[in-house]
C-alpha cells in the first residue's frame, strides 16, 4: 500500500472509531493527545500526512484495536492481530478430521472463499467415492462423510459465496477411470458425475465450479478464506498466509484462473453429462 492508500484507510477507520465511541472530534482528540484541528484535517481528508508513531499507538490503545487494522494492513481488529506471523506451517490432519479447515471456513463466513482442490472438490463427492478415497488415503470414513455433509450444509446458507476452479482434465481422467481412480467401478464413476451435475446446479450461484484447461494453466491446491487468510495445501501440511498483500496476491491468481476457465459454472452440469456419454 502506498502512503495515499494508508492515509485513506486510516481516515476511514478513525471515522469508524469516532462513530462507535460516540465522541465528538474534540473529545476524541483529547483522548489520544492530539490537537483538535489536526484530527479534523485527518478525518476530512485535507491532509495525507500520517500521525507520528506514538500518536498511532495511543489511538490503537485508547480504542482497543490493532495498529495493523488501523493502518489497513490487517482486516482483524483484535490486538492479537499485530502478533500474527506473516506465514506459518500448520499440520494437516492425517485422518480426515481437520479442525483447522472447519475453523477457517467458520471465520470466513459471509466473505468469498476461493478454492483450488487437489482432486475432486470434497463437498461434491458421493459416499462411494469417499469410501474409495478413504481406503486409498487411510483416512477415517465416518469423519470424511461427516465433513462432506458439513460442507454441503455450509454452502446451502444464503450468505455463502464459494468459487472453485479445477482442471477439466481431472474430471476427464475420473470419467475414464485413469490414474488414482483406475480401480473405481464405472457405475460408481457414472453415479459420481450425475451427483456432481445435480449438486452444482442445485447450489448455484452461491457455489460455483469452473474448469480451466490444465494443459495451458497450472495451479497448486490452495484456498483463500476471505481477505484475512489463505492456505496452500502441501500434502501433509498447509502453508498459511496471513499477510494482507500475500492473501490478495493469491486471490488475484485465483481470479486469473477464473478468467481462463473454458467451462463456466452454469455449463458444468451439461459437461458432466457429456463425460458420461463419452466414457461411461
Amino acid at each position: 500500500m502506498n502512503k495515499e492508500q494508508i492515509a485513506q484507510t486510516l481516515r476511514h477507520r478513525l471515522g469508524l472509531l469516532s462513530q462507535r465511541s460516540g465522541l465528538n472530534i474534540s473529545q476524541m482528540a483529547d483522548g489520544i493527545g492530539l490537537d483538535r484541528s489536526a484530527l479534523s484535517q485527518m478525518l476530512s481528508g485535507q491532509t495525507l500526512r500520517l500521525p507520528r508513531a506514538e500518536t498511532l499507538m495511543r489511538i490503537a490503545q485508547r480504542h482497543t484495536v490493532s495498529l495493523d487494522w488501523l493502518l489497513g494492513l490487517s482486516e482483524d481488529e483484535a490486538l492479537s492481530a499485530a502478533l500474527t506471523p506473516a506465514f506459518e506451517i500448520e499440520q494437516a490432519s492425517a485422518d480426515g478430521d481437520d479442525p483447522l479447515l472447519a475453523r477457517w471456513h467458520s471465520e470466513a463466513a459471509g466473505t468469498k472463499i476461493r478454492y483450488v482442490p487437489a482432486s475432486l472438490p470434497d463437498l461434491l463427492r458421493t459416499e462411494e467415492v469417499i469410501i474409495f478415497d478413504a481406503r486409498r488415503m487411510g483416512s477415517r470414513l465416518e469423519t470424511e462423510i461427516s465433513e462432506t455433509r458439513t460442507r454441503i450444509a455450509y454452502n446451502r446458507q444464503p450468505e455463502t459465496d464459494m468459487e472453485v476452479v479445477m482442471p477439466l482434465q481431472t474430471l476427464r481422467q475420473f470419467a475414464k477411470g485413469e490414474g488414482i481412480w483406475a480401480g473405481l467401478d464405472p457405475a460408481l464413476r457414472r453415479r459420481q458425475l450425475l451427483y456432481m451435475a445435480k449438486l452444482t446446479d442445485e447450489l448455484y450461484p452461491t457455489f460455483r465450479l469452473l474448469l480451466f484447461d490444465g494443459e495451458r494453466n497450472y495451479s497448486a491446491p490452495f484456498t483463500v478464506f476471505g481477505p484475512r487468510r489463505a492456505a496452500v495445501y502441501l500434502g501433509e501440511a498447509y502453508l498459511v498466509l496471513n499477510a494482507k498483500d500475500a492473501v490478495a496476491s493469491l486471490a488475484r491468481r485465483f481470479d486469473n484462473l477464473v478468467r481462463q476457465a473454458v467451462v463456466h459454472a452454469h455449463e458444468v452440469p451439461a459437461h458432466c453429462h457429456g463425460l458420461i456419454a463419452d466414457y461411461l
